[in-house]
C-alpha cells in the first residue's frame, strides 16, 4: 500500500481510482466533481495534452505549452481529486489493486472501489518495430519537440552541405499514413516551407523541398465522404504535395523508404499510420477485439467486472453495428458517461441509460485557410469549414490561459506567416563526461 495517497479526509468515502489523464481520464475526474467519492488520478506525465493540436508544435506553429496544461492546474479547485505522477505496471482485478512502479522502484499498489481505465493508444507499426527508428510517430508532446528538431534540422544541414547533390534527400520529407495526422502534417510542413521558412536561408531555397504523402489505401482520408476526400486530395496537390495511395510501405530504414519496389531517398520519414492500445485488456484478463482494445459492455464496464470501466481509445463497442472511432469526442463523452454513473451508483439512483455516442462529426484541417468538416449530412470545405475548425479547437482547450495563447498564436501567424516555436531542442551530450576527461 501507499499510505501517501490515502485520502486525508472521509477515508470511508469510496475510492475511485483513474489511470489516464487525456481526454477521457479528465472528463471522468471532472465528472466526479461533486460526487462524494475519493478520486486519484494517475498519469505517467504530469500534463494533459490536446492531441488534435501536436501536429502544430511538431511543426513549429505553436510551443508545447500552448497545447500543454498540467492536470494539477486543471484540477486544482476539485477538492476530492488527488493526481499523482505514476505509471501503472499491473492490475489485480479480483484484489481490486492497481500496481504501479514506486520512486524507489519498488512495486507498491493501490486498492480502488471504482476502477476508470483511460489508458489511450501507443504508435504501431503493424509488425515492424525495426521502422521505429527512423519513423518516428507523433502521440506525445515529446515526439512534437522531436519531429519539430527532425524538420528544422534538415533545412540547417542542407545550408551547410557543400555538396548541393545531398540536399535533395535532406530536403525530402516522407510521411507514411493519410489519415487526419497525416494530411493535416503534410499541410502543415506545406505551408511552414512556403511561407515562415522561405527567406530565412541563403545556400537553399525551402520551397524545393519535395513533401510525400505515402497511403496504403486507395485514397487519402478514408474515415470522410469520397468528395471531401477527393477536395481534400486537391488542396494538397496544389500546395506541392505529392500523394501516393494503393502504395503500402515495404521498408524503412535511414536512407528513406520503400514503397511498391521503388527506394524514396530520404532522411526524415514521419510515421503517421496505426495505434494500438495500452495493454488493458491484459492487465485485466479480458477479452479483446482484433486490434486488442477491451470489450465492454454497453454501459462500458467490463464484463463480470461492475466496478471496472474502460473508457476512449482502450474501449470496443459497437453502436448501430459499427466500432466507435478513436477519436477525441468519443473519449470525451464516454469519460463523462462513466463518472456520472459512478456518482449515481453511490447515491443509490438507478442505473444510467446505456452509452449512446452522439457524433458530433469529423474534421481536418489542410494547410493555411482550408479544412473540410463533416457532421450528418452537412459537407464543408473551404475558408468556412476552416474558421469552424479554429472555433471549435480553441473551445475545446481545457484552459481559458492555453485558448488565449493560441488564439493569440494564430493570428499573428495568419498576419505574418511566421511560426511561434522555430526552436531545435534536443539533449546534448558532454564529450569530456563522456571521455571521463576534465573539460
Amino acid at each position: 500500500m501507499n499510505e501517501a495517497l490515502e485520502p486525508q479526509t472521509n477515508s470511508a468515502q469510496p475510492h475511485v481510482i483513474i489511470v489516464g489523464a487525456g481526454f477521457g481520464g479528465l472528463a471522468a475526474a471532472r465528472a466526479l466533481k461533486d460526487a462524494p467519492v475519493h478520486v486519484l488520478l494517475l498519469d505517467r506525465t504530469n500534463h494533459h495534452v490536446f492531441q488534435p493540436l501536436l501536429y502544430q508544435v511538431a511543426t513549429a506553429m505553436l510551443a508545447p505549452s500552448e497545447i500543454a496544461s498540467p492536470i494539477r492546474e486543471v484540477l486544482r479547485k476539485q477538492r476530492n481529486a488527488t493526481v499523482a505522477l505514476l505509471e501503472v505496471t499491473r492490475i489485480e482485478a479480483d484484489r481490486r489493486q492497481v500496481f504501479f512502479s514506486y520512486l524507489d522502484g519498488e512495486e507498491r499498489s493501490l486498492p480502488y472501489d471504482y476502477l476508470i481505465l483511460a489508458t489511450g493508444v501507443q504508435q504501431s507499426y503493424f509488425g515492424h518495430d525495426e521502422f521505429a527508428p527512423f519513423a518516428p510517430g507523433l502521440k506525445s508532446i515529446t515526439d512534437a519537440e522531436a519531429i519539430r528538431a527532425k524538420l528544422l534540422k534538415a533545412f540547417e544541414i542542407a545550408e551547410i552541405e557543400v555538396d548541393p547533390a545531398q540536399h535533395r534527400d535532406l530536403l525530402t520529407f516522407v510521411l507514411v499514413g493519410a489519415g487526419p495526422t497525416g494530411v493535416e502534417m503534410a499541410g502543415a510542413i506545406a505551408d511552414m516551407v512556403r511561407g515562415m521558412l522561405k527567406s530565412d536561408f541563403r545556400r537553399v531555397d525551402p520551397r524545393s523541398a519535395r513533401i510525400i504523402l505515402i497511403e496504403g489505401g486507395p485514397r487519402i482520408l478514408p474515415a470522410f465522404s469520397e468528395r471531401l476526400s477527393r477536395k481534400a486530395h486537391a488542396r494538397l496537390t496544389r500546395m506541392g504535395v505529392e500523394i501516393r495511395t494503393n502504395a503500402p510501405v515495404e521498408h524503412v530504414n535511414a536512407e528513406g523508404v520503400i514503397v511498391g519496389g521503388e527506394r524514396i531517398a530520404s532522411r526524415t520519414v514521419l510515421w503517421t499510420a496505426g495505434v494500438t492500445p495500452s495493454p488493458a485488456a491484459q492487465w485485466l484478463k479480458a477479452e479483446a477485439d482484433r486490434a486488442g482494445r477491451v470489450r465492454v459492455l454497453p454501459d462500458l464496464s467490463v464484463p463480470g467486472r461492475p466496478e471496472i470501466f474502460v473508457v476512449g481509445d482502450t474501449a470496443s463497442l459497437d453502436q448501430d453495428g459499427k466500432p466507435l472511432p478513436g477519436v477525441a469526442q468519443v473519449a470525451m463523452q464516454q469519460g463523462r458517461y462513466v463518472g456520472r454513473s459512478i456518482a449515481g451508483r453511490v447515491a443509490g439512483q438507478a442505473p444510467t441509460p446505456p452509452f449512446r455516442y452522439f457524433d458530433k462529426g469529423n474534421m481536418a484541417v489542410i494547410g493555411r485557410n482550408f479544412a473540410i468538416l463533416e457532421a450528418g449530412r452537412v459537407r464543408l470545405s473551404g475558408l468556412v469549414a476552416w474558421l469552424a475548425w479554429a472555433a471549435i479547437h480553441i473551445a475545446f482547450l481545457p484552459q481559458a490561459g492555453n485558448r488565449l495563447m493560441v488564439f493569440t498564436q494564430w493570428a499573428w501567424s495568419y498576419i505574418t506567416k511566421q511560426g511561434g516555436a522555430r526552436l531545435i531542442l534536443e539533449p546534448r551530450i558532454d564529450a569530456a563526461k563522456v571521455s571521463g576527461t576534465k573539460p
